[in-house]
Formats: structure tokens, sequence, C-alpha cells
């Protein structure tokens, strides 16, 4: 569903992506970890379209995306969440997922309507949020969400463009344990249907989920293979699992 060919990209001498290629197939969590400071989330730019890459492809579902621009990787169907939690905060939470509703329906010429009063929209909204559990704070403003239920709000909007790729950008970061075990829950039954690519630092969280793990150290992939691959390699352990793991 997603491959990732040879991408390279450098800010003037520094090289923070090398040759770095993996593909994730429908039905498969990927998850990328390496220690900060590895490229983790410039990785994730260039598959977005936030960042050009100097050379390589992106390709998803067969489509070169490498050229188009971020909203037009929305449009051909990749979603995203972000390391730092990104919402309207002044939108209830249900006008937040009809509004990204809307944008995927190309409504922009009905763009200063409420997006909330649109029965279509509206319907598409609240299944969303009772699928990730947030159907009982639809009227609330996103401002007033716990940090929890923010993260959930995030993957509804992601939801509502109608994705065929999640890219999920440490989705468990300021999670405590309850919350991060509800979030594991709910993207266990989402990746059947939205295969995902997870940058993530909470290695609980990537043993659980993914079905591959690459191991990106100074923008380079050391090590890739199924966890328990990655667990049993030396140079995966050297950079970042560490003898304990």
């Amino acid at each position: 569903m997603l491959t990732i060919e040879n991408l390279n990209k450098s800010f003037g001498a520094l090289r923070v992506s090398r040759d770095i290629s993996f593909s994730v197939a429908s039905g498969q969590c990927h998850a990328v970890i390496g220690p900060n400071g590895a490229g983790k989330t410039t990785l994730i730019h260039q598959i977005s379209g936030v960042l050009r890459q100097d050379s390589g492809r992106v390709l998803l579902d067969g489509r070169d995306l490498s050229h188009l621009t971020v909203w037009e990787r929305v449009q051909a169907g990749l979603g995203r969440t972000f390391q730092i939690t990104s919402v309207l905060p002044t939108f209830s939470v249900l006008e937040n997922v009809a509004t990204a509703a809307q944008a995927k329906a190309g409504s922009s010429l009905r763009f200063f309507a409420r997006a909330s009063e649109d029965e279509v929209l509206n319907d598409k909204a609240h299944a969303i949020l009772k699928r990730v559990g947030l159907n009982d704070r639809i009227e609330r403003s996103a401002a007033d969400l716990s940090h929890g239920e923010l993260r959930l709000l995030e993957i509804a909007i992601a939801l509502a463009g109608s994705p065929k790729f999640l890219l999920l950008d440490e989705p468990m970061a300021g999670l405590g344990k309850t919350e991060s075990a509800a979030l594991i829950d709910l993207l266990t039954e989402l990746r059947s249907e939205f295969p995902m690519l997870l940058v993530e630092h909470d290695m609980d969280a990537v043993f659980q989920l993914a079905d591959e793990l690459s191991v990106l150290v100074d923008g380079e992939i050391v090590a890739h293979g199924t966890p328990a691959e990655v667990r049993e390699n030396p140079q995966a352990r050297a950079a970042y699992l560490g003898d304990g793991a």
C-alpha cells in the first residue's frame, strides 16, 4: 500500500535521510523507531509532503506522490496525525471532524457554512466519533478535552478524510498507561482497515501493534524485520533498544 524508495534529504552538509526504503502492505502496521534526532519526523514530513525529498519516491497504492503537495496527498488518501496535537481548539469536537470531512468532500464553496449543520457531514462525523469513543464529547470545545481525548480527536479528524493509509507521529506522546492502552486497542481495531506507519517511542505500543519494524539512526535504517527479529538484532539493541530490551 505504501512504498518508500531510496529517500534522501540533506540540510546543507547534514544528511537526515539516507537511502530510506521499505514498504507497508494492506492490513499492516509498520513502526519506525530510533533515538531523538534520528530523522523520524523528517521522514514523516517527506511522506506527507511537508518537506520535499532530494531524491527518491513515495508511492501510495501504486501512485507516485513524490511531487504532490500536502493537500494533494490527502486527497490521494494519505491521513496523518502529528507529534504535537493539531486541532481547531475553539471548534467543538463535532465541528472539528465535520470540517475535516467537508474539506475532503471538496465543499470549498460552502466552507463558511457550519460543517456540523450539514446532515451528510454530520452523520459521518457522528459515526467516526462513536468509533473512536468520543460520542459523549461531541458538543464540547476541543480546548476543553483532556490530552488523551485530543489524541483520539486527531485520529477522528484523520479518519474523516477517508484515508487509504495513516501516518501516526507519536500518538502515545504524553498519555498515561490507561489512555495508552485504550489507544492501542483502537489502533489494533483500525489497522485491518487502515494500514499505518507508526513513529513511536513507547516500546510497549510498538511491540503490540507493529507487524514490522525499521530502526532509524542518523537518517539510515540500521535494522528491519518483525518485532522479534529486531529485538534480537545486535545493531538495533545497541542503537536504541538497549541491552535490557
